[in-house]
């Protein structure tokens, strides 16, 4: 059979509820009420893409504008990627299945340099020549926006347009001069330059690149009232748009919780962070939007986790009473708070006790380096007191696994700052928890690599063999028990340090390394460092020109025409104090450093004090009622449609956030980690329908079965539907059916009535599986199959067993009977009756 379209390929795919496009407060429109389609293309895998907020709040933004329609993009898994190709199908979005070129506008999320090839996956896919010079008016305008676009030259030939720093505002007005410009006798051209006046908005075919005798880029304006870029700040965060009802995305995505983005920016100062650079300055939110947007938030999405997100949560001035006001309300409803961005020295036994009143939930510490000259260099300005303080404190707060992170190849490190980590790592294991209790300590190292806009610009990074040579020795020595060790592969951290500082030429590189089949390169089992160093022999560029060489204060860098607000002076003083291992203060403690970002006008630091009482909203506050009165009720759904791609966990988190946004309260158990005392019977197999299938719930006594059905329905994604909820037997009578009934209907094949025929007049048809264990168990075929008969060529009805031991799935028979090949099984429609 052909196939067609996505629906034809998902039951050929893993994950395929990646690509459904149905999730909980996705937002459709109808192509033909809105004046500009605008696809957010995020070039890397759903569960990557899905855990992206920027992409979240972008999505919040435009969908708002009744005219605009966003949808979401993401790039294929490698079986679906084949699979379309074959089909000859091109990538389209996940609200309406709309192909990539008929967008308007189509913005790339670039966070992470090994994500670059993925972009001309889904350029590909989509039909849409590579290099901006190629497109025509009749194709998309091609744009990009993320932290990756503080140095946008190494893919400027890309993109029609470059967003650079907040994209709040930007985008808005993006779209409404796209809006304004649209109609007949539009010249892009002119709707570039109307671009280039906008704030924080690059247009690389506006710039001509040369190249000095050393090989150095400089750029040349092509229009002399348009040399630099300007990134876009936005002042006020506190008033700034939050997606109070995100996308609840499916399966298991990378970051599967709630995010609260307390403040964006960061003034500590460690020279090695470029994020602490091109954020600045410090912004918050003030704790009484925040606990608002949460109420909100969680009422929307049902979310069981909720994760505060900045640069340095622990530097948020209100995050005791902040934490104060979220756990009287997570505490109640059994919602856990982690707060993943703390400094060894502000995670206070307060806040720990906070933490934990849910459930404990991760603990990490990123000393960076282990001597504590090095911290000076880097300006860390913490010290191995607070560090080893803050962990034990969190082993004296019951935690039981510290993880630890830190650099090699920092500027400056000697054998001395290598061997300080093993000594550091020592100390932390001397560290007892109650009762003694021994640590088990998660180490992480990665090679540091040298970022624009940084004082350690001009610094070359560490070799490949110096990389694995300080990693190796690491790993020698921190072969303790108790201490776990992981590494960056340093041939990553090599790539990403030629893509980090790379210039225009670097295009070329990444259209050859695509063609020779590079993708998914942030994934350990895609990287294929062999393929780019034959692109590199086959382009003639040298890497280590752009790893390897250190540059002199007044050489050009190929970012010089982006403005983050830091000004060059500043960044150099920074690395001669690195030098000379003096400290910078953060800003937000002390007088103005001079850095450059702030006018003291709209753009300055923004904090709120501590506030010693705020009110936390109660409104739709879950009730459960006695701790002594409770019952258990049986939920009756059904699960049909697309809903045939759910796996049993992902449903079963599916349904789970639904209770919650139900407001339905439900029993949950004791100890540690508190669960909801929710069970579900067998589950049925990815890619089977069911008409009925059901779940036990313990609720309070007062909860009347027929709220159940009501509070779930229009909550669910499409295919699944609660049909029916009554008082559950008791535990003595809930036996599992001994029998189950199906239909299977076949797409592009046909059942052989000779096969049927042989399998009913066979005495036995004997299976052997072996467990995952090695233990081997026989089933007999015909007592497992109670029935089959064929109701036409290409439906088949059946009725099977389900006893213990001898349930055997609809697919294996087809397999086994039939002698079907494993495409037309996976493609066929199995329904339990």
């Amino acid at each position: 059979m052909t196939k067609k379209d996505i629906q034809d390929i998902l039951p050929l795919v893993e994950q395929p509820s990646r690509y459904l496009g149905s999730e909980v407060n996705r937002i459709r429109k109808d192509p033909a009420e809105v004046r500009l389609r605008f696809a957010l293309a995020f070039p890397d895998l759903y569960e990557i893409g899905t855990s992206h907020f920027g992409l979240q709040i972008l999505y919040d933004i435009l969908n708002r504008r009744e005219e605009i329609a966003a949808e979401r993009i993401f790039a294929p898994a490698p079986d679906m990627e084949a699979a379309i190709r074959e089909a000859g199908i091109p990538v389209s979005s996940l609200e309406t299945g709309t192909p990539l070129n008929r967008f308007d506008i189509v913005g790339f999320s670039l966070l992470y340099e090994l994500d670059y090839t993925n972009v001309l996956t889904l350029l590909d896919l989509g039909n849409i020549p590579f290099l901006a010079e190629d497109r025509t008016d009749d194709h998309p305008l091609i744009i990009a926006g993320g932290p990756c676009t503080c140095n946008p030259e190494p893919m400027a030939d890309f993109f029609d347009a470059v967003v650079v720093g907040d994209g709040e505002t930007v985008v808005t007005e993006l779209a409404r001069t796209w809006l304004e410009w649209r109609g007949p006798g539009g010249n892009k051209n002119d709707l570039l330059r109307t671009w280039s006046t906008l704030d924080g908005i690059y247009i690389p075919s506006f710039f001509e690149p040369e190249y000095d005798s050393r090989g150095r880029q400089r750029l040349h304006p092509v229009h002399a009232d348009y040399t630099s870029v300007r990134r876009a700040v936005l002042p006020d965060l506190d008033t700034a748009p939050f997606p109070e009802s995100p996308v609840v995305p499916f399966g298991k995505p990378i970051h599967d919780r709630l995010r609260l983005e307390v403040a964006r920016g960061c003034t500590r100062g460690c020279r090695f962070c470029q994020a602490g650079m091109i954020y600045r300055p410090v912004r918050e939110r003030s704790p009484r939007t925040l606990l608002g947007q949460s109420e909100r938030a969680v009422a929307a999405t049902g979310y069981e986790d909720l994760s505060l997100l900045s640069l340095s949560t622990g530097d948020y001035r209100s995050i005791s009473p902040l934490m104060t006001g979220l756990m009287r309300r997570c505490e109640a409803e059994h919602i856990a708070v982690s707060l993943p961005s703390f400094r060894a020295g502000t995670l206070t036994p307060e806040l720990m006790a906070q933490i934990k009143r849910v459930r404990k939930t991760g603990f990490t510490i990123a000393p960076e380096a282990g001597s504590q000259r090095l911290r000076n260099v880097i300006n860390k300005n913490i010290t191995e007191s607070d560090i080893l303080e803050t962990i034990q404190d969190a082993f004296a707060a019951g935690w039981q696994v510290i993880k630890l992170y830190f650099m090699i190849g920092l500027p400056t490190e000697s054998p001395a700052d290598l061997a300080a980590i093993v000594e550091l790592v020592e100390q932390v294991r001397r560290l007892r928890g109650p009762k003694g209790k021994k640590p088990n300590i998660n180490v992480s190292v990665g090679a540091f690599i040298p970022k624009p806009h940084t004082p350690f610009q001009w610094r070359p990074q560490i070799s490949l063999a110096d990389s694995r040579e300080k990693i190796g020795w690491l790993k020698d020595r921190l072969n303790l028990p108790g201490v776990r060790f992981k590494w960056q592969e340093p041939r990553v951290s090599f790539l990403e340090g030629v893509w980090s500082r790379g210039d225009r030429r670097l295009s070329r590189l990444l259209i050859t390394a695509y063609e020779k089949g590079c993708r998914l390169d942030g994934w350990s089992d895609r990287f294929r460092f062999d393929l780019w160093e034959a692109a590199f022999q086959e382009t003639g560029i040298d890497p280590e020109f752009y790893t390897a060489r250190e540059r002199q204060p007044d050489d050009p860098l190929p970012w010089d025409v982006i403005d983050i607000g830091v000004t060059r002076t500043f960044l150099w003083e920074e690395w001669e104090k690195a030098l000379a291992e003096a400290h910078t203060p953060d800003c937000r403690d002390g007088a103005c450093e001079g850095c450059g970002v702030c006018d003291f006008d709209q753009i300055q630091p923004v904090v709120f004090p501590p506030e010693e009482h705020i009110p936390a909203d109660t409104e739709g506050r879950i009730e459960t009622g006695s701790r002594n009165d409770f019952k258990t009720l049986q939920v009756f759904y059904s699960k049909t449609g697309p809903a045939r791609y759910f796996g049993h966990l992902e449903m079963v988190s599916i349904l789970l956030r639904a209770i919650r946004r139900a407001k339905l309260p439900v029993k949950f158990s004791e100890g540690f980690h508190p669960m909801p005392k929710v069970s579900f019977t067998d589950p049925i197999p990815l890619g089977t329908e069911s008409r009925e299938e059901a779940f036990f719930m313990t609720v309070p006594g007062h909860l009347r079965p027929e709220l159940v059905v009501e509070g779930l329905q229009g909550r669910l994604p499409e295919g699944l539907e609660v049909r029916a909820c009554r008082i559950a037997p008791p535990k003595s009578g809930r036996k599992p059916p001994e029998e189950a009934a199906y239909r299977i209907t076949l797409h592009g094949s046909e059942f052989e009535p000779d096969r049927l025929h042989r399998f009913q007049t066979r005495p036995d048809h004997l299976l052997t599986r072996t467990s995952a264990k090695g233990r081997t168990r026989t089933i007999d075929l015909k007592e497992t199959v109670l029935e089959i008969r064929m109701t036409s060529a290409r439906e088949l009805h059946l009725r099977l067993k389900t006893l213990p031991g001898q349930t055997v799935r609809p697919s294996v028979l087809l397999q086994e009977i039939f002698d079907l090949d494993e495409e037309s099984v996976k493609r066929a429609s199995i329904l339990k009756l």
